[in-house]
């Protein structure tokens, strides 16, 4: 069903909860997070895409600086920098927990003649996220006993009829 959606065929590994993509003018920007959730005063990675057009073809450079901010502050800038190819990964670490706005500025783009600024929302690991994974879990294992409670007993009695 999904191969033949021809887009499919050159996807680059991006993260599936903490990434985000936006079009301006011709280009089409991809931003994620390796891990998704980033733990703070960790390294973690910043995985970015360029395309253009609508069929999303590879662009062979760019230059692109980035904005972090947090609580409606600058906190951390990364200056422009030129990138061969349509990816770029790069090393990070966070400092807050939360949700940051990163800004990521593409510079000098063919048919654009302005900076093209693409706005995400970007996400943290916060000491909560273990809790409500471990709210989760222990969720699911109550579900499963309960189930084992109600139908393990009918089985065993069928099997001991037989």
């Amino acid at each position: 069903m999904f191969s033949s959606y021809s887009g499919l065929d050159s996807v680059y590994a991006h993260s599936m909860f903490n990434s985000a993509e936006q079009s301006l003018g011709d280009y089409r920007v991809q931003v994620a997070t390796a891990p998704e959730f980033p733990q703070i005063d960790e390294p973690s990675q910043f995985l970015i895409k360029v395309t253009k057009g609508f069929d999303y073809e590879e662009v062979d450079n760019f230059t692109m600086g980035i904005r972090v901010y947090y609580n409606d502050q600058q906190i951390d800038a990364i200056p422009p920098t030129s990138v061969e190819g349509s990816h770029w990964d790069f090393d990070y670490v966070w400092k807050n927990i939360g949700n940051h706005i990163v800004k990521v500025d593409l510079y000098d783009m063919e048919g654009s003649s302005r900076v093209l600024t693409y706005t995400f929302n970007m996400g943290t690991q916060s000491p909560f996220g273990i809790l409500f994974i471990g709210a989760i879990t222990t969720g699911a294992f109550v579900f499963l006993g309960v189930m084992l409670y109600i139908y393990l007993p009918k089985i065993l009695k069928k099997s001991k009829q037989e």
